[in-house]
């Protein structure tokens, strides 16, 4: 540390949040940042200096938190490509995290010098890069997990031969989706890196145990972990319905012109890329599906700051004329929040990436599953089998295989259109509702949360 010394108020207790640098994780560290900031205490976000950027470009950043923005060596990285749904190309942006190591050591020393107590809440891909925090003897630290508990707690119970009791009816773990597929054998590397320095106090999930109780109470008995329930970390009520409002995005002003609940969302994340013939077959299941929709079309983020330039998503010759009145095309970044909480939206075409899941469970919207790579699989099994908000739009073990057109729009309407689509609606907003509950005061997520503060601050 060097220049002007910072003014420190007076509190014991400092946390330091160091998120991984995929869009998502960014988002569930970033609110949870803000979530702790509220109870007084000062909050240090830790990260690259064009992930810094990014996090100021898609939230409504306020100086309630203090933002460290490291530099690290410069790398390439190639473009995204739909031939792999795991997104192989944000590699080199994920090894570019282990030289945040000493600074972020730097840091922390900083703070152990003027407080009392450091709190250090790392996502679990981050662990190599904390790990001399154990070395700070006023210094701790806790795992953030970005997934479910559901997804943890399966693969305990994989892990320990699958034969002792687990809090779902054998009969539906006969389907649970295979790991084949997920991941890269070079990100499987980088995971490695982390395990040997997961040292830590407690995990914190963004997740309800109104959405999951029976899954962290089997994770707390095997694994005799503390664990804190403290979601869903992203803001429960907006205020997406203010109609009339200046710079209102073009996709709420649409949505406001629409009827309620007969919108279906359709965005897959910012890591995976569609080939050419994947978004025809989309976009002619979505046309014959005769539902309004708006579609986020772009590609993939990229790894590095200067990237490439970006391909612009070819739709079908005549696609956007023949919806025009009836579907939105957004090719740039979309208010996902705002659009899952507004009254014309009905349903959610996802990846099924935890943040955009709780995003709409929080939002009592169901979901149409399409999931990916990673946990995504399971977060969609989860969704559609265990929760019975969603309805499957992929299978994970013909995962290869193109969505076609038909299979999509008989996805859509059955979600927006018929009776199973109602009561899956039904069922999603009894959920959103005891969510929003959960993080009121004297709440479930809530308690937790006070809980968690608590415990920090003895």
């Amino acid at each position: 540390m060097s220049g002007n010394e910072p003014s420190f108020p007076a509190t014991k207790v400092v946390v330091v949040m160091v998120p991984f640098v995929a869009q998502g994780h960014l988002t569930q560290l970033y609110h949870l940042s803000h979530l702790i900031s509220t109870y007084n205490l000062p909050v240090h976000f830790v990260s690259t200096t064009d992930c810094i950027r990014q996090v100021r470009s898609r939230h409504h950043t306020t100086t309630a938190l203090n933002f460290h923005e490291f530099t690290v060596p410069p790398f390439t990285s190639p473009p995204p490509h739909p031939s792999t749904p795991y997104p192989s190309h944000l590699q080199p942006l994920f090894n570019s995290t282990l030289h945040l190591r000493h600074p972020t050591a730097t840091l922390i020393r900083h703070l152990a010098q003027h407080f009392q107590k450091v709190v250090v809440i790392h996502d679990v891909l981050m662990s190599y890069v904390v790990q001399d925090v154990k070395l700070i003897p006023n210094a701790e630290t806790y795992v953030f997990q970005p997934p479910p508990a559901f997804y943890i707690s399966s693969r305990h119970w994989e892990r320990t031969g699958g034969s002792g009791p687990f809090p779902v009816e054998p009969e539906l773990m006969k389907r649970l989706p295979s790991q084949d597929g997920i991941t890269s054998p070079e990100f499987l590397k980088f995971a490695a890196l982390q395990k040997p320095d997961m040292n830590h106090v407690g995990e914190l999930y963004d997740s309800s145990r109104v959405i999951e109780g029976k899954f962290f109470e089997y994770l707390e008995k095997e694994e005799k972990k503390k664990i804190w329930a403290v979601g869903p970390l992203n803001p429960v009520h907006i205020a997406s319905n203010a109609t009339g409002l200046k710079n209102r995005h073009r996709c709420l002003q649409w949505l406001d012109k629409q009827p309620a609940n007969s919108v279906i969302y359709v965005s897959f994340g910012t890591t995976t890329t569609f080939s050419d013939e994947q978004i025809r077959e989309l976009a002619l299941g979505l046309e014959r599906s005769g539902q309004r929709f708006v579609w986020v079309v772009r590609v993939a983020d990229t790894g590095d700051s200067v990237g490439f330039e970006e391909r612009k998503v070819e739709l079908p010759d005549g696609f956007e004329e023949r919806v025009r009145g009836r579907g939105l095309i957004e090719r740039s970044w979309a208010p996902q929040l705002e659009i899952l909480g507004h009254f014309a939206t009905g349903g959610f075409m996802s990846h099924c990436g935890w943040n955009s899941s709780m995003e709409s469970m929080s939002m009592g919207v169901p979901i149409a599953a399409w999931p990916m790579h990673s946990d995504q699989p399971r977060n969609a099994f989860l969704i559609t089998d265990v929760l019975r908000i969603g309805v499957p739009m992929k299978n994970w073990e013909r995962r290869n295989e193109l969505v076609k057109a038909n299979v999509v729009a008989e996805a859509v309407k059955t979600l927006m259109g018929s009776e199973e689509g109602e009561e899956m609606r039904r069922r999603a907003v009894k959920l959103g509702t005891e969510v929003k509950e959960s993080v009121a005061e004297g709440g479930a997520s809530r308690r937790e949360m006070d809980f968690f503060i608590s415990y920090i601050r003895s």
